[in-house]
């Protein structure tokens, strides 16, 4: 049997069009900005030990070091007043003012936690007397506000139209109202001022700074300096732990209720619907984080408020940020083509 002579194979190919151009192949879809930068640092702010075992053992090296710091300093002061009388005399002072200064810091965190723990008294206490029509307790806590703000100069206005009128008003609500509207709306807007500010500066950072995890440093600096001045415009005057101690609260809040996560309504409403597809993402991840930080300093005015927002409408964040942008970035308008 003898084969077939094999035969060369012939494939038809399609017409020759030339080098391929780049310019007309699909662009590659970037991902949707998450605010990388504000999750990273909820992430930061709200992690602590998980077991009792494991914080035992932070607190017993902690003090283990600080005891040991301690005695060092001690033998180092009375080595040093055995050798040479003089130089013995500065190391005590200058130990005798460390000393004070750490009790002067330890008593200023104090007094902060403290006036912290007396706006979320009067919170509590202005929902109690509001659920139960108290008016006796609606006008204690009017009293309070009243003193607590007596030297703000913001509120002098309405302190006296509050002085005014409260006498007239027979009915707890009505009186809580009152007091919202007159001592509260100026600080609000002082309040709505500095989330603004750091909108605006988390957003531009994350947009122009392109530098790993500085967006990070960044948005948990600012945040913490937004946390900070809220509270010390509703009376609290946080120190760096009540501070600190603050953002955490605020953070594991949004965390626990989802509020980090942004729908795509927020994002058009501010960036113009389809906008974030067609820019940066370095320009979308700068408008998420915005926002982001828009939502935690609205929930730092909710926990460092004296009374909760029944009189007066809870600032949205898509209004806030809007203003706090205004200017910075490109905004669709009717006749723009994107």
């Amino acid at each position: 049997m003898t084969e077939s002579p094999r035969k060369p194979l012939i494939l038809d190919l399609e017409e020759d069009t030339g080098p391929a151009d780049p310019s007309l192949a699909p662009p590659v879809a970037d991902p949707e900005p998450q605010g990388r930068a504000m999750q990273l640092a909820a992430r930061a702010a709200t992690t602590r030990p998980r077991s009792a075992l494991t914080r035992l053992a932070f607190w017993a090296i902690g003090a283990f070091f600080s005891f040991a710091l301690s005695v060092a300093a001690y033998d180092f002061v009375t080595g040093l007043l055995t050798r040479n009388a003089l130089l013995g005399a500065i190391a005590t002072v200058l130990l005798a003012a460390a000393v004070l200064a750490a009790l002067v810091l330890g008593l200023r965190e104090w007094s902060a936690y403290a006036r912290l723990s007396r706006l979320d008294d009067l919170r509590a206490r202005a929902a109690t007397a509001q659920a139960s029509a108290d008016l006796p307790a609606a006008r204690g806590i009017t009293a309070a506000l009243t003193r607590l703000y007596a030297h703000r100069p913001e509120t002098a206005w309405g302190r006296a139209r509050l002085a005014e009128r409260q006498a007239e008003v027979m009915d707890a609500d009505a009186l809580l109202n009152l007091a919202e509207v007159e001592l509260l709306t100026p600080l609000d807007a002082l309040a709505r001022a500095e989330v603004e500010s750091a909108a605006r500066q988390v957003a531009t950072v994350t947009a122009l700074v392109p530098v790993a995890l500085a967006d990070v440093a960044a948005a948990l600096f600012a945040n913490l300096r937004m946390i900070r001045r809220i509270a010390e415009i509703y009376g609290g005057r946080s120190g760096a732990l009540g501070s600190w101690g603050l953002l955490r609260r605020v953070f594991s809040h949004l965390l626990a209720t989802g509020a980090l996560a942004l729908t795509d309504d927020l994002i058009g409403s501010v960036a113009g619907g389809g906008m974030l597809s067609k820019v940066s993402r370095r320009f979308g991840e700068g408008v998420v984080n915005g926002a982001l930080t828009a939502r935690l300093g609205l929930a730092a005015m909710e926990l460092c408020r004296p009374l909760p927002f029944v009189a007066l409408d809870r600032p949205s964040t898509s209004a806030t940020l809007s203003r706090a942008l205004a200017g910075l970035f490109p905004r669709k308008t009717p006749d723009s083509p994107i």
